[in-house]
């Protein structure tokens, strides 16, 4: 028994015999808390772009009601609808509604409503509206 008490000393003595052991239970932790915080970046990740989706539709709402109405401003100056569409992104334009107002005879106003794109299919987004007014020439 004494001898068992000794050789446990000396192992607790000599670090550096011991350390290669105590290191190799380790080993994977990294990895392991890595691959479990994964989904979190990813989640966060998505988040992050569809919240940049859903600002670029209002950027892309509001200048395409713009557009529409200063064309319907002007006197046969062409479609403002089709003006409106033109200037919103290909990736967006099939999503875009573009409205004109009856209006007064001093100022046209032009409604522009976009579908947020989405990233995951099953949330849906309402439309975004924006509303222009110009004042007729």
């Amino acid at each position: 028994m004494l001898a068992a008490v000794e050789r446990e000393r000396d192992r607790v003595r000599r670090p550096g015999r011991d350390r290669g052991r105590v290191r190799g239970r380790d080993r994977g932790q990294t990895a392991v808390e890595y691959i479990g915080f994964l989904p979190f970046l990813i989640l966060i990740g998505i988040v992050v772009i569809q919240l940049g989706m859903a600002a670029y539709a209002i950027q892309q709402a509001g200048t395409a009601s713009r557009t529409a109405a200063r064309i319907a401003s002007h006197n046969n100056a062409g479609d403002p609808v089709a003006a409106g569409r033109a200037a919103v992104s290909d990736w967006i334009r099939d999503g875009t509604q573009i409205s004109m107002a009856g209006g007064s005879y001093d100022a046209a106003k032009a409604t522009a409503r976009v579908e947020i794109p989405k990233i995951i299919p099953w949330i849906d987004f309402a439309p975004i509206e924006r509303s222009a007014t110009m004042p007729r020439d």
